[in-house]
């Protein structure tokens, strides 16, 4: 692979100043932990996107999409070939009346405060979700008891063949964090969401609440990917790590947190393997100890 050659190739279209060489994924995810991706693309336009996926398949180059990073492992030995992502450069917000669309690399957080600020309700739920408006779809991020689904009316996304096409509700098959995106590999591009006129304080008020539950139980002060692991059918996985007798495990940095044992966290320098070792640790002593497999929610990447 010709990175020089794949640079020269994607520069023929996308803005050089939105190409990023040798870039380390520390500084992409919320782990803060990865070493470089050959070339990561910062697209500022759907057109910018669509060239991007369209010129790595034409080409047989590697690539990835991501958001914010907020639920990646990435490893120490990094990603070879290109990783585009759809963040901070593709976030437009339009609010009409009780109509929101939004581009997907938008915040949740960002997004929750603009449509509070219209005092729009329905959104509160995904005020602190970490990550993007893209990746919440595609997973169907939820939390305190709404979901993606209960909002969302289509979306934009850009198919296996490098078409842009709408997808409704419906046809975007969202259910327990799983939907049409992830089940066919599509990307998100814009997505389409209809609220209910509220009071501003009132909305405020949960948002506020919401907050105050999520900073007093989560360790949200230090690097992680959210919750590591899925919610196994009738069990909560951090009740369960937690009567393995694993909190607070340590493996280098990285450690089972001791204020919620559904996260992994990095107390300083973790590496890949640190994080990737104690996720393996923990899979297993609550398979022997419980008989439950843990699946990953975090998504692991790159070279091991």
């Amino acid at each position: 692979m010709d990175i020089n050659k794949i640079y020269e190739g994607i520069k023929s279209r996308i803005n050089p100043e939105n190409i990023l060489r040798n870039e380390s994924m520390k500084n992409h995810t919320s782990f803060k932990i990865g070493g470089p991706v050959d070339i990561m693309i910062l697209p500022k336009t759907i057109e910018d996107i669509a060239f991007s996926v369209n010129y790595c398949r034409d080409n047989n180059i590697k690539y990835l999409i991501i958001g914010n990073g907020s639920n990646l492992l990435v490893s120490d030995k990094g990603i070879r070939g290109v990783v585009i992502k759809i963040a901070d450069n593709f976030s437009d917000v339009i609010i009409q009346d009780t109509q929101v669309k939004s581009q997907a690399g938008v915040l949740l957080s960002r997004l929750a405060k603009l449509i509070m600020n219209k005092s729009l309700e329905g959104f509160e739920f995904a005020s602190g979700i970490p990550g993007t408006l893209g990746g919440a779809v595609a997973m169907n991020a939820g939390a305190y008891g709404g979901e993606m689904k209960d909002i969302v009316t289509g979306a934009s996304i850009l198919d296996n063949n490098g078409k842009v096409i709408y997808l409704s509700r419906e046809e975007l098959k969202l259910g327990y964090r799983k939907s049409i995106i992830q089940e066919k590999n599509y990307t998100v591009l814009e997505v389409d969401m209809e609220l209910k006129p509220g009071d501003f304080e009132k909305i405020k008020s949960i948002i506020d609440d919401l907050t105050k539950r999520r900073t007093t139980k989560q360790p949200l002060h230090l690097p992680s990917a959210g919750s590591t692991f899925k919610r196994p059918k009738g069990y909560y996985a951090g009740k369960l790590i937690e009567d393995s007798g694993l909190k607070g495990v340590r493996i280098g940095d990285a450690q089972v947190s001791d204020m919620h044992c559904g996260f992994v966290v990095n107390i300083g320098n973790a590496t890949f393997e640190e994080v990737y070792d104690l996720i393996k640790l923990v899979q297993k002593v609550v398979m022997d100890k419980f008989g439950v497999k843990l699946e990953t929610e975090v998504k692991i990447i790159g070279e091991k």
